[in-house]
Formats: C-alpha cells, sequence, structure tokens
C-alpha cells in the first residue's frame, strides 16, 4: 500500500508537469508566432530581410513541434495512472495544476525515529530476527534428555534409573536409547547453525534501520537543495523574460537586430520547462520523505506494533 500510495502521487504530479510543459509550449508557439508577424510585416514595409522572416518561421515551426510531444506523453501518463488506480485507460479529470502544488507542505521539527518503525523493511527484518532467536531457544532445548520416566506397573524406568545412579556413564547410557542428547555432533551443529542465523538476523536488522536512517536524510537533504535549485531556476526565468521583453522593444525601434530577439525566446523556453521539471522534483522529494518514514510524519499516529498490542489484549 505505501509503495502503490507513492507511485500514485509520484505518476500524478508527473501529469500536473506535463500539463505544464504544454502550456509553457503552446505560450511559446504563440511568442514565436508574434515574432513571425512582426518580421513578415516589416519584409512587407520593406525594412526586414527575407532572413529574418524564415528564421522566425523555423523558430515557430520549432517550438510547435513539441506539443504533439507533450501531448502524447500526457496521455500514455494518464493510462499508467488509471492502471495504477485499477481502472481502464483514459482521461484523468484534474483541476489543479503544479502551480498551486508549488509550496511543498512544511516537515515539522523534531521528528522521531520511532516514525521509521512503520516501515514494512524494517518491520520484516525485525520479525526475521525474533524468529531467528526463537529457532536458537529451540535448539538449546533439544538438548534436554529425552527419556521415559516409568516402565510397566508405573516402575521406574531403565533409562530413568541410569540418569539417577550418577555414574560416569549416566548420561550417555539414558542417550543410548532414546535420548538426543549425543548424535554424533549433529545438536552442537544445529544449535551453532541457529547461533549464525540469529547473528545474521541481528545485523540485516541493524542493516535495514540504517538503510531508513540514510533514506530520511537523503529526503531531507534532497528537500533543501531543491528549493535552493528551483529559488535559481525561477530567477532566471524572470530574467530571460524580461530580455525578451526588452529585445522586441529594441527592435520594435530599430535598435537591435532581430538576432536578439530570436536568442532570447530560444532560451526563455528551455529555462521554463526547466522551472516545470525543477518544481515537480522539489514536490517527489515530499513522496521520497513520505515513504522513508513509512507513511509521512504524523506524529499523533500510533506505531503498528502498539496498534497490534492493543487489539491483542483482551477486551474488558
Amino acid at each position: 500500500m505505501l509503495s502503490l500510495l507513492s507511485d500514485v502521487s509520484t505518476v500524478y504530479l508527473r501529469l500536473l508537469e506535463l500539463d505544464q510543459e504544454l502550456e509553457v509550449a503552446s505560450h511559446t508557439t504563440n511568442s514565436f508566432g508574434d515574432s513571425l508577424k512582426i518580421f513578415s510585416q516589416r519584409l512587407e514595409g520593406g525594412v526586414a530581410s527575407e532572413l529574418e522572416t524564415d528564421r522566425a518561421e523555423a523558430a515557430l515551426a520549432n517550438a510547435a513541434a513539441a506539443l504533439p510531444d507533450i501531448q502524447q506523453q500526457i496521455v500514455l501518463t494518464e493510462n499508467q495512472l488509471c492502471i495504477l488506480l485499477g481502472r481502464p485507460p483514459g482521461p484523468i479529470e484534474r483541476s489543479d495544476s503544479l502551480l498551486t502544488q508549488r509550496m511543498p507542505p512544511e516537515v515539522p521539527a523534531g521528528l522521531p525515529s520511532a516514525l521509521l518503525e512503520r516501515r514494512p523493511d524494517v518491520r520484516q527484518a525485525e520479525q526475521l530476527m525474533r524468529s531467528a532467536n526463537a529457532d536458537v531457544g529451540e535448539a538449546v532445548a533439544e538438548f534436554f534428555p529425552q527419556i521415559g520416566l516409568t516402565a510397566f506397573l508405573g516402575k521406574v524406568s531403565s533409562e530413568l534409573s541410569a540418569v539417577t545412579l550418577g555414574s560416569a556413564n549416566a548420561w550417555s547410557a539414558a542417550a543410548s536409547v532414546s535420548g538426543p542428547l549425543f548424535q554424533g555432533g549433529r545438536l552442537t551443529g544445529q544449535y551453532r547453525q541457529r547461533k549464525a542465523a540469529r547473528e545474521e538476523g541481528r545485523l540485516r536488522y541493524q542493516y535495514t534501520v540504517l538503510t531508513a536512517f540514510q533514506d530520511v536524510a537523503n529526503a531531507l537533504i534532497s528537500r533543501e537543495k531543491r528549493a535552493e535549485i528551483r529559488e535559481q531556476q525561477v530567477r532566471e526565468v524572470k530574467a530571460l523574460a524580461a530580455a525578451v521583453h526588452v529585445s522586441t522593444k529594441r527592435y520594435l525601434a530599430g535598435k537591435a537586430s532581430y538576432y536578439e530577439v530570436l536568442e532570447a525566446q530560444q532560451q526563455l523556453f528551455p529555462a521554463e520547462l526547466n522551472l516545470a521539471r525543477v518544481e515537480r522534483d522539489q514536490l517527489l522529494v515530499i513522496v521520497q520523505l513520505y515513504k522513508a518514514l513509512g507513511g509521512g510524519w504524523d506524529m499523533e499516529r500510533a506505531s503498528p506494533a502498539t496498534t497490534m498490542k492493543s487489539s491483542s489484549e483482551p477486551k474488558r
């Protein structure tokens, strides 16, 4: 269930990011179309060259070519999300956009490490360690002599007599009949094997717990750095958008060449696409942290061990 929730969230955020990419590509196509219109008008007026018009038309075609690819990715992502939701492939209704999801939820300070006890891998490793420990106890119990205590008419059995005589060969004598005490080292070997399995289980549990801590640390660091990356990406997009505006005004005033306008537009397009992906990644880190913590950071929620214990107690 935890993996399914994470997968659904990841694919849904990918879908919202593609919606934003489509919006950026559509806006860029319109922008290149406006530039082409300006160049065409100036060409008709004899103040522009055919080269400017051809370059503007090529830039428009390049931006327009991105639209079908993004639309295809949207359909494929919708189908993938439908499969995760257990329904036939089809469109996904959505009212949210990546922009409305831009600010990730705040992660509270002082999260207890006990939250990691809910992780399925930690719980599995713990139960395997408990099972291996119980196997050691079972192996120890097998050393206890299994002999008959009474014989016919309730008399003392010969095996019990051999044990209680106190002779040096008492244990071996009793074991020779039906006791499992000395069987060519088989029991000792089983005991050592199960002790080794218990040690393996302990080390595996320790490794799993350390991995859980690593997952949380990675998610928290990624969350912090993604916020910094987004901040710089926003600055770049704003600067390039301003450059497009200024270069267009300079061109219309005859103070700049058409290369300035096209270059600014061509730089803005990939920067806006990168911003959409950075915003998606910033939200995906929250999904990563949710999964690393075993289901979010709700400190009021009882741990699985506590829930199981309370449910097993008899009702009064």
